[in-house]
């Protein structure tokens, strides 16, 4: 359970979060000027101080960055020209300045001069809209207002997938293709390295089988 700091720790805690130095946060806080700096950095390591800087600083973040629900309301005012912005216009204002004429009466001039004044106007219409299609793109509230238009969205979708799908299916059957060709001239060029296609050539037997062809009978006597 956390303990409630003493009011120089607090202090301590709170110079620190605006300076983010621990010496200078200690001396303002109270602590003497020679140990500033060694009790800035021991309040930094205990737990309880620890703590209650980052809750604080949390809470700052909080404040400091608007929420959801912040931006949503601000968009609907603006959408609803509830906002007022102010703009700087120029205006002809008239004055009286005091004259004399030649016979020495006086009279008031009136004069007219440009002055620049600071007006608050309503959001303009343009930037109504703007809001308006943000918070139709941020709420979803855009879906179903034409069917028609979303169904023809839809149909596109399916259209492009269903062509996409088919030019998978085109390049796949096309590298098939040219890896059956690559397979198959491969093969024809490895048999034909192997000889398996090249033709046996063709001997004729010359020797002739009959004994008397040759000269000579069987004793080996000529006739």
């Amino acid at each position: 359970m956390r303990r409630k700091l003493t009011p120089k720790q607090q202090k301590f805690a709170d110079e620190y979060i605006k300076s983010g130095n621990a010496a200078e946060a200690a001396r303002k806080a109270g602590y003497r000027v020679r140990t500033a700096r060694s009790v800035g950095q021991e309040n930094l390591t205990k737990p309880d101080i620890k703590d209650y800087i980052d809750a604080r600083l949390k809470e700052l973040a909080s404040e400091r960055v608007a929420s959801q629900q912040e931006v949503l309301e601000f968009l609907t005012r603006v959408m609803r020209r509830q906002e007022l912005e102010q703009v700087v216009v120029t205006l002809r204002k008239a004055r009286t300045i005091p004259m004399t004429n030649s016979n020495g009466d006086t009279y008031d001039k009136l004069v007219y001069e440009d002055v620049d004044d600071v007006v608050d106007t309503k959001t303009k219409n343009s930037d109504s809209m703007k809001a308006a299609d943000i918070l139709t793109r941020v709420l979803g509230i855009s879906k179903g207002l034409n069917p028609e238009l979303e169904s023809a969205k839809t149909r596109k979708i399916k259209a492009e997938a269903e062509v996409a799908e088919g030019m998978v299916k085109d390049r796949k059957r096309l590298l098939a293709a040219q890896v059956d060709k690559a397979t198959a001239e491969a093969t024809k060029a490895k048999k034909d390295v192997d000889g398996s296609n090249v033709p046996l050539p063709t001997f004729v037997d010359d020797v002739p089988e009959d004994d008397e062809e040759i000269g000579g009978d069987t004793d080996g006597n000529d006739s």
